[in-house]
């Protein structure tokens, strides 16, 4: 973001979460179970999904951060190579992520995409709904 435009930056956050393999997939499944939504999207987030939540909002002009345990590369693989999601994604340099750093980043955004398993997005999607902000997607 530029220096003038950081007052007026609209951007997403989507935070991509392992859960560890096989644990975090009987998680969401369980989840999933009882919410009715698909139980693995949250966790693969491939490109699709993503613009299934970000078009409507009309999101997909405007950056996408990626914040992660760094566990899984593949997600953000897939979403940079997506033609229209990987010219958005933006990631924190390695030396520069910290959790107050994303946390402050997802809390601010226009909207978050987060995996409902993770303790860490249930923070996120809980403090941006008890300061007033709308668009958590955390199933879909």
């Amino acid at each position: 973001f530029g220096k003038d435009e950081r007052r007026f930056a609209m951007y997403s956050v989507i935070h991509s979460r392992a859960l560890e393999g096989e644990p975090g997939y009987r998680l969401l499944g369980a989840i999933g179970r009882r919410s009715g939504c698909d139980p693995t999207a949250a966790l693969k987030m491939k490109p699709r999904y993503i613009r299934q939540i970000l078009r409507p909002l009309g999101m997909m002009k405007n950056p996408i951060v990626v914040i992660t345990d760094g566990q899984n590369s593949e997600v953000l693989d897939r979403l940079l190579a997506d033609p229209e999601i990987g010219p958005m994604i933006r990631t924190v340099p390695e030396g520069a992520s910290w959790v107050g750093g994303d946390l402050t980043l997802a809390l601010m955004a226009n909207a978050f995409i987060g995996n409902p398993a993770s303790t860490f997005t249930g923070f996120i999607a809980k403090s941006r709904l008890a300061l007033g902000f709308g668009h958590n997607y955390l199933f879909r």
